[in-house]
């Protein structure tokens, strides 16, 4: 079952470090990377299911990577918990595989932590490529659906 749509005010963020990392990722875009320093310490350590970098550079290429790999990516932040240095976002990241395709939806979240100067130091993605990405696949796809049928304990 999918999330419920987010309604705006579950995402307004009171933690000024955490609305700027709401802001930088819902305003996302080529151009924009530019203010990555801004919101992620120079040893930022970032770790999604794909990657684990460390560094300005290295996170700026994530992100420079995902644009030319999908189309329209957008990120949508639908709640905020922040508590001391740590903060978890629940997110949609939405994207086409190519233009005209269908928009693909990957619901996760990310465990962020502060460093002193109010920048993110550490960032984890957690999010489930397999049933957000591979299920979709032809034949990929039905291997792991009825694998996932057959593991499941409440059928």
């Amino acid at each position: 079952m999918s999330p419920p749509d987010p309604s705006p005010s579950a995402v307004h963020a009171r933690d000024p470090r955490t609305a700027r990392v709401v802001d930088f990722y819902e305003s996302l875009s080529p151009r924009s990377l530019r203010r990555l320093p801004t919101v992620y310490a120079e040893d930022a350590r970032f770790i999604d299911p794909f990657n684990d970098v460390t560094g300005h550079a290295d996170i700026q290429q994530v992100f420079e990577h995902m644009f030319v790999s999908v189309e329209a990516p957008r990120f949508e932040v639908l709640h905020s918990i922040t508590e001391g240095r740590e903060c978890f976002l629940l997110w949609n990241f939405r994207f086409r595989s190519r233009p005209g395709a269908p928009e693909t939806r990957i619901h996760g979240g990310s465990h962020l932590r502060f460093a002193v100067d109010g920048r993110v130091v550490w960032h984890r993605d957690h999010w489930d490529p397999a049933r957000e990405l591979y299920e979709n696949l032809p034949v990929l796809g039905w291997v792991l659906r009825r694998l996932r049928r057959h593991l499941r304990a409440v059928r």
